[in-house]
């Protein structure tokens, strides 16, 4: 098998996001990077169904050179080789779908595997786009029966199972009651949820390899692709400070509160 996966940088939740004075966007300085935990989530899938059927792992990234880190990351943890697609402007969530778009049909991968959404603009839309732009089946939200600390989990088994004859995916996926299995026919689009796997940690063999690994590199015009943004971020605030909590003496003095204060019985 072939699979395709992504991997965005974005910023480390870790750090303090401020949001600069005139609403345009945040301020970059002294923040630290990150692959898309989501996204992270996917190369680990694509790991593991390659493990079990052989093939190879394609990571892609859309930025400046500084995706490059992520992309090494993702090399590092076992990824074959890599597409940096090299574009520094703004771009929304189509003009990612239609760059990625591109790559898959230059790629010709069986699996794209990418996060549901990023935590950077959580937006959840890139995946579903793809799958309309390709035409191909999808399956978002993708998770498993079993736990993360179940034994399919520590023997790194695949949770996405693709058919004996190659052809098709089963995916186990999240619904708001549960859980619900659906099976797309090969090529398809997947993406994933938190419960789908635990990523493995770079080891340090596969950190010295990921140096020498392939990364291609190409541009939104070298792919044809048009991506001036259709959806424009006029200003970013930050929310209002929250009010500091305080101790009530007793239960009467609590619902007092939720009822005349709160309003909330």
């Amino acid at each position: 098998m072939k699979i395709l996966v992504t991997a965005k940088r974005v910023e480390d939740p870790e750090s303090k996001i401020k949001v600069k004075p005139d609403g345009s966007g945040i301020v970059q300085e002294g923040l630290k990077y990150k692959i898309n935990p989501f996204d992270e989530i996917g190369v680990e899938e694509g790991l593991r169904l390659v493990a079990k059927h052989g093939g190879e792992v394609v990571v892609v990234s859309i930025g400046g050179k500084e995706v490059q880190e992520q992309l090494r990351h993702a090399l590092a943890m076992g990824a074959h080789r890599a597409v940096w697609v090299n574009h520094t402007g703004a771009l929304d969530q189509m003009g990612v779908a239609g760059l990625l778009q591109k790559v898959v049909e230059k790629e010709k991968p069986d699996l794209v595997v990418l996060g549901k959404q990023s935590i950077d603009d959580d937006q959840n839309q890139v995946g579903q786009y793809l799958a309309e732009y390709l035409g191909w089946g999808q399956a978002t939200f993708a998770s498993k029966v079993e736990s993360l600390e179940s034994e399919q989990e520590k023997s790194k088994v695949p949770a996405l199972l693709v058919g004996a004859d190659g052809k098709s995916v089963r995916v186990v996926r999240e619904v708001d009651n549960g859980l619900t299995t659906l099976e797309c026919a090969l090529p398809a689009v997947v993406t994933t949820d938190l419960r789908l796997n635990l990523p493995r940690y770079a080891s340090l063999p596969g950190i010295m390899k990921a140096k020498s690994k392939p990364i291609e590199e190409l541009t939104p015009a070298k792919l044809g692709v048009d991506v001036t943004p259709k959806v424009q971020v006029l200003k970013m605030a930050a929310p209002p400070p929250r009010k500091a909590g305080i101790k009530v003496p007793d239960v009467a003095t609590l619902v007092d509160k939720l009822r005349n204060e709160a309003k909330v019985v």
